[in-house]
C-alpha cells in the first residue's frame, strides 16, 4: 500500500505545479480539484482495502532522500492505515465542494498551488517511518496550511491570524523534535523500528508524554494551546477550513498516538490522569467559547476544540486502563476515540461546507444578520440539520454513537486501583455531559438562527442556493453521518485492527449481532441498538405527521405574525427584512454567559436605556475575554519582548566579549555530551 499512497502524493505535488503554472486560466479549478479528488479516492481506495482485507504491512519503504546515506523511510501499519481513511475522506468531500466554491474565490491563483501539497503533507506524515521524515513532513504541512490560511492577505485579522498560527506550529514543531530527540538518543536511532526496539528509562518516557501532548495538543487545538485555530479557520477559503478543522486536527491525533501509545514505552497511569483532564477541560471551554461568538466560521472552529477534548478523553483512558492492564477496556476507549475522530471528520467538514455556502450566498457570517435560510436554501439545509444533529450527539446519528462509546469506558473505570483516577474519572464523566448538553444548545442556536425565522438582511432575504457540486458534497458526508449512526459496529471493526496492534487486544467483533446492536464489552453489562432507535423516531414521527394531517385544520389562515403588541416589523425599504423584533443569538445564549461566561470568561453586558420622553434607541453591548489569552499568553508575551529588548544588546559587545561567549557555550555543550553519552 505505501507505494500507492507515494504514488499519490506525487499526483498530488504535480497537480500543485499545474496549479501553479495555470493559475490564471479558467481550468485550472477543475483540474487541479477534480484532479486532487480522483487522487484522494485512489488513496481512501488503498486504505480502505488493507482494514478490510487485514493484509500484513511490508518493511518499511527506503527511498534516497533527505540525510545522506539515510534516506527516508515510509511504511503503512492499520494505525496510519485508519488516519488515511479518515485524511482522504475529507480530501474527497473537499474536493468535490472546492469544484463548485472555488469558483468564487477572489484570488484562486493563491490556493491552487497549495491545497493538492496540503493534501499530499498531511499523507506523507501519516506513512513517514522515521523522525527525520516525519519532522519534514509535519513542517511541510504547517507551511502549505498556513500559505491557504493568508490566502486574502490584505485583511488584517487575516494577517493576525497567520502569524499566531505560523508562531504556534513553530513551538509545536519544537516539542516534537525534542520528543524525538529524546527518543533517538545519543546514537541517533531515528527510524521508528529501531526506537521501538530500544528499551527507553522511564524519565524519557514520561518527558517525551509531555512534549507530545504540546506538540500535537497545539496542532490539534487543545487548551490551552488553542489560540491560533479560532483565528486561521475561519480566515482560510471553507474547502481549506473544513480540511484543517476536519481532517488537518486528525493528523495531530495520530502523532499523539504514534508517539505516546507506539514509541514512549509502557505507561505511567498518571499519563491518563494528566490526557484525560485536559481533554475534558478543553471539551467544556471549547463549547462556551463557541456560546459566546456570532461569528459561523468562529463558532465551528472552536466547537472543534470540544471535539478534540472528547478524543483526548477517550485517548486518556486508554492510557489509564493500559497501565493497569485492562486491556478491554483500554481498546474500548481507544476505538472510541478514533470512531469519534472519524465522525468529526464528517460532520464537521459537512458544516464548514455549509458555513462557505452560507457566506457566499448572503455575504455575511454572523448570525444576527441571517435568518429564513430554509426557504431561500432548502436543498444545503438539510444536511446542515443533519450535521448539526450528529455533533450535538443527537441518535441515532454518529456522534451519539461514539460519545457513547466514550461514556462506556468512563463507567469501566471503578475497576482502576488508583485512587486519583477513581475520582478524576467520574468528574470528567460529569464534564461531558456538560459539554453535551451545551454543544446542543450551541446546534440550536447555530441552525435556528441562522436557517430559522424570518431574515434579518438583505442578503439573507436575497439568497440563493448554492451550487450543485457543493449540495452533492454536503449530501455525501450526511448520509455517512447517518449511516455511521446505524452501522457502527462496521466502523468498529475496521478499526480493530489499530487497537490490536498498540494495545494487543480490541473490542469485540460486532459484526454478525442481531439488529446491528453494538455491545462494547459484554451484553449483561450495556449494548446499543442504533437500528431499533431509528424505526422507533421513524414510525412515531410519522405517526405524529398523519395525526396532525388528518385531524388538524386545513384552513390556511395568513396574519402579520405577533410581535409583542407592536406592528410595522418589516423594514419599510426591504420587504421579507425583520428589523430588530426577532429573538437575537446574543439573548439566546445570555442565560448560559450569566451561569458560565461572567466567572469563566468575566463576560459581562452593558444596557443603555433611554430617559423618559427621550427618542434615542436603547444600546446594549457584551464584552468578555479569552482567560487562556489573559492568563498564560499575555504575560508570555510581556515577557519575551524584555528578553528581546534585552538580546538586543548583544549587537553592542565588542569581540572579546563574542568569543568569550563562544567559548563559554563551548564548554557547556561538551560537558552536556559528556553527560549524555
Amino acid at each position: 500500500m505505501t507505494p500507492v499512497i507515494l504514488l499519490c502524493v506525487l499526483a498530488w505535488i504535480v497537480l500543485g505545479g499545474a496549479g501553479a503554472l495555470c493559475r490564471t486560466q479558467k481550468w485550472s479549478g477543475a483540474v487541479v480539484y477534480g484532479g486532487s479528488s480522483m487522487v484522494a479516492v485512489v488513496a481512501l481506495s488503498a486504505a480502505l482495502l488493507q482494514l478490510a482485507t487485514g493484509i500484513s504491512p511490508r518493511p518499511s519503504m527506503v527511498l534516497p532522500l533527505g540525510l545522506p546515506w539515510v534516506g527516508m523511510s515510509f511504511s503503512t501499519d492499520t494505525l496510519s492505515a485508519s488516519f488515511l481513511i479518515i485524511i482522504n475522506l475529507g480530501g474527497v468531500a473537499a474536493s468535490l465542494y472546492a469544484l463548485g466554491y472555488g469558483r468564487h474565490e477572489r484570488e484562486p491563483w493563491r490556493v491552487l498551488p497549495f491545497y493538492p501539497v496540503f493534501l499530499a503533507a498531511m499523507n506523507l506524515v501519516l506513512i513517514a517511518a522515521d523522525a527525520y521524515s516525519f519532522l519534514i513532513f509535519w513542517e511541510f504541512m504547517s507551511l502549505t496550511s498556513w500559505a491557504l490560511v493568508m490566502v486574502h492577505h490584505g485583511e488584517a485579522e487575516t494577517r493576525t491570524a497567520g502569524i499566531v498560527y505560523l508562531l504556534m506550529a513553530s513551538a509545536g514543531t519544537l516539542a516534537l523534535l525534542l520528543a524525538f530527540g529524546l527518543l533517538a538518543g545519543a546514537h541517533g536511532s531515528y527510524d521508528f523500528a529501531a526506537i521501538r526496539a530500544t528499551h527507553q528509562p522511564s524519565w524519557i518516557g514520561d518527558t517525551v508524554m509531555f512534549l507530545a501532548l504540546i506538540g500535537a495538543g497545539s496542532k490539534a487545538g487543545l487548551v490551552p494551546l488553542h489560540v491560533w485555530l479560532p483565528r486561521a479557520h475561519p480566515a482560510a477559503p471553507s474547502q481549506v477550513s473544513a480540511l484543517m478543522s476536519g481532517v488537518m486536527t486528525k493528523v495531530a491525533i495520530y502523532a499523539f498516538i504514534r508517539l505516546v501509545f507506539d514509541l514512549a514505552g509502557p505507561p505511567a497511569w498518571w499519563w491518563g490522569l494528566i490526557v484525560l483532564i485536559t481533554g475534558g477541560i478543553a471539551a467544556v471551554l471549547g463549547v462556551l467559547y463557541a456560546l459566546m461568538e456570532e461569528d459561523i466560521k468562529t463558532i465551528l472552529a472552536y466547537s472543534t476544540i470540544e471535539n478534540i477534548g472528547l478524543i483526548f478523553v477517550g485517548l486518556g483512558l486508554a492510557l489509564a486502563f493500559k497501565a493497569d492492564g485492562l486491556l478491554a477496556a483500554a481498546a474500548l476507549a481507544f476505538t472510541a476515540a478514533l470512531f469519534h475522530a472519524f465522525n468529526h471528520a464528517l460532520f464537521k467538514s459537512t458544516l464548514f461546507f455549509g458555513a462557505g455556502a452560507v457566506q457566499h450566498a448572503t455575504g455575511s457570517r454572523l448570525l444576527s444578520q441571517l435568518g429564513g435560510l430554509i426557504h431561500r436554501m432548502k436543498i444545503s439545509a438539510v444536511p446542515m440539520l443533519v450535521a448539526a444533529m450528529a455533533i450535538s450527539s443527537l441518535p441515532p446519528f454518529n456522534g451519539f454513537a461514539s460519545e457513547w462509546l466514550i461514556l462506556q469506558a468512563i463507567l469501566l473505570s471503578p475497576a482502576m486501583p488508583q485512587l486519583g483516577l477513581k475520582l478524576a474519572v467520574p468528574a470528567v464523566g460529569a464534564l461531558l455531559a456538560l459539554a453535551a448538553s451545551l454543544a446542543a444548545a450551541c446546534f440550536v442556536r447555530f441552525y435556528g438562527f441562522a436557517y430559522l425565522g424570518k431574515p434579518r438582511s438583505v442578503g439573507a432575504a436575497e439568497a440563493q442556493e448554492t451550487d450543485g457540486f457543493s449540495c452533492t458534497a454536503m449530501s455525501g458526508l450526511a448520509v455517512l453521518c447517518l449511516a455511521a449512526g446505524l452501522l457502527p459496529g462496521f466502523v468498529i471493526d475496521l478499526l480493530a485492527p489499530a487497537a490490536q496492534s498498540l494495545l494487543g487486544a480490541h473490542m469485540p467483533t460486532q459484526e454478525g449481532l442481531s439488529w446491528l446492536t453494538i455491545i462494547p464489552i459484554s451484553a449483561s453489562r450495556s449494548s446499543y441498538d442504533p437500528l431499533l432507535i431509528f424505526i422507533f423516531i421513524t414510525v412515531s414521527g410519522s405517526l405524529a405527521v398523519l395525526a396532525l394531517h388528518r385531524y388538524g385544520s386545513h384552513v390556511v389562515r395568513r396574519a402579520p405574525f405577533w410581535g409583542c403588541g407592536y406592528a410595522g416589523l418589516e423594514d419599510e425599504l426591504s420587504p421579507g427584512v425583520v428589523i430588530g423584533t426577532q429573538y437575537s443569538p446574543s439573548g439566546f445564549a445570555q442565560p448560559i454567559r450569566r451561569v458560565f461566561a461572567n466567572l469563566v470568561f468575566q463576560a459581562r453586558d452593558k444596557v443603555t436605556m433611554p430617559g423618559p420622553g427621550e427618542t434615542v434607541p436603547a444600546e446594549f453591548a457584551s464584552t468578555w475575554r479569552d482567560p487562556v489569552w489573559a492568563a498564560v499568553y499575555t504575560p508570555l508575551i510581556s515577557a519575551i519582548s524584555r528578553v528581546a529588548d534585552c538580546a538586543n544588546q548583544l549587537q553592542y559587545l565588542t569581540i572579546r566579549r563574542y568569543l568569550g561567549f563562544v567559548f563559554i557555550a563551548l564548554i557547556a555543550l561538551l560537558i552536556w555530551v559528556a553527560l549524555w553519552s
